[in-house]
């Protein structure tokens, strides 16, 4: 399925937060024999896109000038509600490979971790792999089933990549890997003074006997 997004040229630089409350996204595009060209995209279509295709699916680019095939390349969020502020297309070159990173889809269960109660610590989040744009996955999946053993780990070389899809990656990165369970640390309880308790009570009986002796007096009138 093609992803398309419309696009119109930005003639007018600025005023941005105009843009955004009219309901577009300013972006950029550029790539192969692509000069850096500034754009907006409406941006109910583009997160419909970007949850549909994420960084490595194609998408279609229409413009005034004929149709572009491009990746979403980076998108810059706003730090408190996380929305999308601006984005980046890259437009590649047909029929030449590209080098990106995929994400990562951890499945399965460990019996390292259910069965001897092992941490998973995830080291990669992303892949990098190289292929034509057209084959590239949305995400590639790392079974951890695979791990058995504490300290067992999932190289980079172990995983199971599409077809026509080549690791990018160094082969001995270390993707996940399963820790030793942490042990618990056992505070021990305070041990009482007794000869402190001791010089405490008696200080407070001869507190208290010497308050006793004492009466109250009443003024004369």
């Amino acid at each position: 399925m093609t992803i398309n997004i419309k696009a119109e040229k930005r003639i007018k630089l600025g005023k941005l937060k105009a843009m955004r409350t009219e309901g577009f996204l300013p972006a950029v595009y550029y790539g192969h024999k692509k000069e850096s060209t500034p754009i907006k995209v409406n941006k109910i279509d583009f997160l419909k896109a970007w949850k549909n295709a994420g960084e490595s699916t194609v998408i279609k680019l229409i413009t005034p000038e004929g149709d572009l095939e491009a990746l979403i390349h980076d998108v810059d969020l706003d730090p408190l509600t996380s929305e999308p502020r601006h984005a980046d297309f890259y437009i590649f070159e047909k029929g030449h490979k590209i080098e990106i990173e995929i994400p990562l889809e951890f499945v399965g269960v460990s019996p390292a971790v259910k069965d001897l109660g092992g941490s998973l610590i995830k080291i990669l989040r992303e892949l990098k792999v190289e292929a034509a744009p057209s084959n590239l996955p949305k995400y590639i999946e790392v079974d951890i089933s695979s791990i058995i053993e504490i300290d067992g780990q999932i190289l980079a070389k172990d995983l199971i990549l599409p077809e026509k899809v080549e690791l990018a990656e160094n082969p001995e990165e270390v993707v996940v890997t399963v820790a030793p369970p942490k042990e618990e640390e056992t505070e021990e309880a305070p041990v009482a003074d007794l000869s402190q308790i001791e010089v405490e009570k008696k200080g407070k009986k001869e507190e208290e006997k010497g308050s006793g002796s004492e009466t109250p007096t009443e003024s004369p009138k």
